[in-house]
């Protein structure tokens, strides 16, 4: 999927995204071809600019519209799904002077790109998302620059009002990077010691970091839950160990130590001269990447259940628990698990400053 796409309209609106472009060489330039002047470094387009705009709102991540904030409006509507899939859409007046986060201004990106646009047209921008305005945390977006994920997405919304309201939240995390707030916490929020004090009748909602499995029905309906990319999986296998059989140890694993999968930065394991496959189709499928070492690097690291028969088949006394610390340089919290008839799993938990 292509990134940035300009649409303009008229004369003005031309002279608009190729400033833009000179400084973002990276968009695509969308023109209706009545007013074309030979240009190369634009698409220069005849149908219909509801047509087009329908096009690019499926193939791309943002959108830039120089053209009347209600034409976008009625052209783009068509097509809305949720603020999860669409595009980021800004709208610049055509004289440039005005830059309007339109669409998906959190997790599209649209507040981002038009402080970015603005600051590069000389231009006002225009932000009306209440988070923003009132500068306080935007609870869809935290910890997105380190690849956290919500677990409860159907609770961001009432915990958004709750906290652009001013009402009393709980801050609750015990893993994942600690520097997602760089300024003072807003005043309505409060850092709690433990997760059951999220509870407390005196908080309206949480905010919940955490690594680990919860299952208490009042502290999940209450909290938006995040899983930050916390845990490395280290894996000790045979080259022939299938997808099925790595993904079954891993998932008991994380349901007997009440972990999240979701939480997985990495998996790890000892360089061979061919991956095993079952590896190989277990990253594809989940997305998550493999880290891997050689026997040597493994044999340096210090493990609490050395094997002599791993050290006899694999030149290191340990593949699971010494991948594991290796890759994520924190400590271990799952010593190797065996799973018959050649699986182990370890997991690590990175440590964050």
């Amino acid at each position: 999927m292509s990134k940035t796409a300009i649409i303009a309209i008229t004369k003005h609106g031309i002279e608009i995204a190729r400033k833009i472009k000179q400084k973002m060489p990276e968009v695509e330039i969308y023109v209706q071809a009545k007013h074309s002047d030979g240009g190369t470094d634009i698409n220069w387009f005849s149908e219909q600019s509801t047509q087009l705009v329908g096009d690019l709102f499926k193939t791309y991540e943002a959108i830039i519209c120089i053209f009347s904030l209600g034409a976008v409006i009625r052209m783009i509507a068509p097509h809305l799904v949720d603020k999860k899939s669409d595009p980021a859409v800004i709208v610049i007046d055509d004289r440039a002077n005005h830059v309007i986060s339109t669409l998906s201004g959190h997790l599209g990106g649209a507040n981002a790109l038009a402080r970015l646009v603005a600051s590069l047209l000389g231009a006002q921008p225009v932000i009306t998302t209440a988070a923003d305005v009132n500068e306080t945390i935007a609870v869809d977006l935290i910890g997105r620059e380190f690849g956290w994920t919500i677990e409860n997405f159907e609770n961001v919304t009432k915990t958004s009002a709750f906290m652009v309201n001013e009402e009393k939240i709980a801050i609750y995390q015990d893993a994942g990077e600690r520097n997602w707030w760089c300024s003072p916490l807003p005043k309505n929020a409060a850092v709690v010691d433990s997760i059951e004090q999220v509870k407390l009748p005196e908080f309206k909602a949480g905010l919940v970091i955490s690594d680990r499995a919860i299952s208490d029905p009042e502290i999940i309906s209450k909290s938006v839950i995040y899983r930050p990319k916390s845990l490395v999986v280290g894996i000790g296998l045979h080259w022939d160990t299938g997808k099925d059989v790595i993904e079954s140890g891993i998932t008991a694993v994380f349901k007997e130590k009440e972990l999240s999968f979701k939480s997985i930065r990495n998996i790890s394991s000892i360089d061979r001269e061919a991956r095993a496959k079952g590896i190989e189709e277990f990253s594809k499928q989940y997305g998550i990447s493999v880290e891997i070492y050689d026997k040597d690097k493994l044999a340096a690291v210090s493990v609490p259940n050395p094997s002599q028969t791993v050290q006899k088949f694999e030149g290191t006394p340990s593949v699971s628990e010494a991948s594991s610390l290796l890759s994520s340089k924190g400590r271990l919290i799952v010593p190797k698990q065996k799973f018959p008839p050649n699986l182990t799993v370890a997991v690590s938990r990175i440590n964050f400053v």
